[in-house]
């Protein structure tokens, strides 16, 4: 029995941060007029003392496109179903951590080729879990059961290869495992595949072609393919109206998965009836929840929504709260900087204080 899926995705493609920055042909509408603004990027200055300029840095969100997760951690996938088959000993003493008895039981049928038991070798070795960690033996046994079909162990293989860890580094050979790996429907796989097809793809043919497998690792439960599948839904041509009526849902579901990037933009879409009815109260508690985890675009969102009384009632020491928080970490906003500076000495000091007792939850 292979072991689950990689539960993280590491960091494996030089530059593709910034990709989506880069190539503006790939970017994604932007939403409707918003009735929130959008913060400028000037850089931080000290309250009071000066104005921010730049008013056509206030413009309608259009969120986060689908590339600013690439190479970031991916969230825990949903809890396995309980097995039913044949009892794995090796398997079953690596769950209960016996990492030795694992090594001990496994490394025989390993080596009688043995995918599953190569697989499961390869994660003790990578890990360093009860032994002494070797990344180039990890990946000699990932690359042996990946040539033996296991999805798992082509997803790991295919981003060492990526990364050249304990391998040369090899995108040709990396992009083909992690190809078999998301048709063998591994799902952290199926999402850095949509990733590759959209990067080596520009344009709308790069996001058609990525969309299955976003939507299959979605339904397997990774947040950032939710996200992915609710952007692509809300913007793509020509796809089917009953998909994109699920773009509202496909974002709720990556918010509920405490995505909170996901959380920012259904709090934005729910304010400007993206994709549905809007519900000004739904949506300022997503951007709370959003702001309340450090999320420093929501920080920003949510103090307009004070400053306007839209989904709760108006609080100027909490909106200068917020704005403070995003302030502070460079996110420059004329409208909010006036509002700060048109209210009270006292509500500036109370939303300073409150702004130094801030706590991300």
């Amino acid at each position: 029995m292979p072991i689950p899926p990689a539960r993280l995705l590491k960091y494996f493609l030089a530059g593709m941060a910034v990709l989506a920055a880069a190539r503006p042909d790939i970017a994604l509408a932007q939403a409707p007029d918003s009735v929130i603004s959008q913060p400028g990027t000037a850089p931080a200055s000290t309250f009071r003392t000066d104005r921010l300029t730049g008013e056509d840095d206030v413009k309608p969100s259009d969120g986060v496109g689908v590339f600013d997760r690439m190479g970031a951690k991916l969230p825990d996938l949903p809890p396995e179903k309980d097995y039913k088959g044949p009892i794995d000993e090796a398997y079953g003493a690596y769950q209960r951590g016996y990492y030795l008895t694992a090594m001990d039981k496994a490394l025989p049928r390993a080596q009688l080729g043995d995918p599953a038991a190569q697989t499961l070798i390869g994660e003790i070795l990578s890990q360093g879990l009860g032994v002494k960690k070797d990344v180039k033996n990890a990946a000699f046994w990932y690359g042996k059961a990946a040539e033996g079909g296991d999805a798992a162990a082509m997803f790991k293989y295919a981003l060492m290869l990526m990364e050249g860890e304990g391998v040369p580094r090899d995108k040709v050979k990396a992009d083909e495992y992690m190809r078999k790996a998301a048709e063998a429907g591994n799902p952290s796989a199926e999402f850095n595949w949509a990733q590759i097809l959209v990067a080596d793809n520009p344009g709308e043919k790069g996001l058609k072609l990525a969309l299955p497998f976003y939507e299959k690792s979605a339904e397997q439960g990774i947040a950032d393919s939710q996200y992915a599948v609710a952007q692509l839904y809300a913007t793509l041509k020509d796809l089917p109206e009953e998909k994109k009526r699920l773009a509202r849902e496909w974002m709720a579901r990556a918010a509920r998965a405490g995505f909170d990037t996901a959380q920012l933009d259904l709090g934005i879409w729910l304010v400007n009836g993206v994709g549905g009815p809007k519900d000004y109260v739904k949506g300022f508690e997503w951007l709370k929840l959003a702001a309340n985890g450090g999320n420093i675009a929501a920080q920003n969102k949510l103090a307009h929504l004070y400053v306007n009384a839209i989904g709760t009632a108006p609080n100027p020491v909490e909106a200068a709260k917020w704005y403070v928080l995003s302030r502070r970490a460079g996110l420059a906003d004329p409208a909010l900087e006036d509002f700060y500076l048109g209210i009270e000495d006292d509500q500036q000091k109370a939303a300073i204080d409150a702004a130094n007792k801030f706590r991300r939850r």
